[in-house]
């Protein structure tokens, strides 16, 4: 009746005692920081990212496909114009071709919000804040460790 439960406990010990290699330690790798992340995506951009659009209501986050919605924001100074971001990153190292924002820009015309274009400066302002505060804590966590 313990015969099955028996001889899977002598496997695992056996298992357990090949595995330890008579003593000698493991190797140590060595991980980039970037990579060692809980999310599908480099955790200093998915950081960077939320950081920067924190003033802007986000509409969806999706931390393994590293999207970033927002919902429409209105900027209180401008209020007949309003935005709204999508940032993807695209890779789990820490580059710049490994960001991707879009934004999309309406303004109110008698009542009706109508596309208009957007500035192929915004969005690479924006790209630019995302990757230098991406920079920054990566160095914040550099100096810690």
């Amino acid at each position: 009746m313990f015969r099955p439960l028996r001889s899977a406990l002598i496997v695992c010990a056996a298992l357990a005692a090949a595995s330890c290699g008579g003593g000698r330690e493991r190797p140590q790798t060595d991980l980039a920081a970037s990579r060692i992340t809980t999310i599908g995506v480099n955790s200093y951009l998915w950081r960077a990212t939320l950081d920067t659009l924190s003033f802007m209501p986000l509409l969806q986050t999706d931390s393994n496909g590293g999207v970033v919605v927002t919902d429409w924001y209105v900027n209180p100074q401008t209020p007949t114009e309003r935005m709204k971001v999508t940032v993807s990153i695209l890779d789990q190292d820490l580059r710049a071709d490994a960001l991707r924002v879009a934004a999309l820009r309406e303004v109110n015309q008698g009542g009706q919000w109508v596309g208009a274009p957007v500035a192929a400066a915004t969005t690479q302002k924006l790209e630019d804040v995302i990757l230098t505060r991406a920079r920054d804590l990566r160095r914040a966590s550099s100096a810690i460790n």
